[in-house]
């Protein structure tokens, strides 16, 4: 592969920076293993799984509380979950900001294809990415290892170096920077809270921020810093 350093590429998570899911996941996961789990306190166990995949959420969160789940527990679940975050609306201000941003743009999601063509079709979201979606079915090991981000830069012909990644949790983070790119924490979901910059500086964010109209600028920033030390 010949790799074109000149050229450069916005990389995006799909949930909780361009859908504003992960909020909606967050309850569902929380209301599906209350309700199975009815004597466990789930929540403060879940929230701080997101960004992984759902099996592992659960899995994870069976191991911390003891407790185990069936395969069928397992699918029925993450199709609850996946059909409440089809109906979550595009994360405020991203279309008009993607809109801004000249550069190539790319999808890397640690959901399957098929929920990723679903959400982004339904927000309109799609006109920015085309079929560059590269997610977790599609790879030998999903965030936070960098396969996806990998796979995306290869995509394009690309170095890591000339990727720019924008994802919103500590496995995201932790995949981006695995694979040698610089990334920006988004935490303006409806999921996020204070107390996740410190830990998403810690897995590597160059910067973390909470409004997406301050995309376009930091792309910028990000571009002409790159830009200068290639010459």
């Amino acid at each position: 592969m010949t790799v074109i350093e000149t050229r450069l590429a916005l990389l995006c998570d799909c949930d909780g920076v361009l859908i504003d899911s992960e909020a909606v996941a967050a309850r569902m996961l929380v209301h599906e293993l209350e309700a199975r789990w009815p004597d466990c306190d789930v929540e403060p166990v879940v929230l701080p799984l997101l960004g992984l995949r759902i099996e592992r959420v659960l899995e994870n969160a069976a191991a911390q509380l003891g407790r185990s789940l069936s395969a069928d527990d397992i699918t029925a679940i993450r199709h609850a979950v996946e059909v409440a975050a089809m109906q979550a609306p595009a994360v405020a201000g991203i279309a008009e900001a993607l809109a801004q941003i000249a550069l190539p743009k790319a999808c890397a999601s640690n959901s399957f294809r098929a929920y990723v063509q679903t959400v982004l079709a339904r927000t309109g979201l799609d006109a920015f990415f085309g079929d560059r979606l590269y997610c977790a079915d599609a790879v030998a090991m999903p965030k936070p290892a960098p396969d996806v981000y990998l796979a995306a830069a290869s995509g394009f012909g690309l170095a890591s170096s000339a990727c720019l990644v924008v994802e919103d949790s500590v496995t995201g983070v932790t995949a981006a920077s695995a694979a040698g790119m610089t990334v920006l924490a988004f935490i303006g979901g409806g999921h996020a809270s204070e107390s996740q910059i410190g830990a998403l500086r810690a897995a590597g964010a160059a910067h973390v921020f909470d409004d997406m109209t301050q995309l376009p600028m930091l792309v910028d920033q990000w571009t002409q810093r790159v830009t200068a030390e290639s010459h």
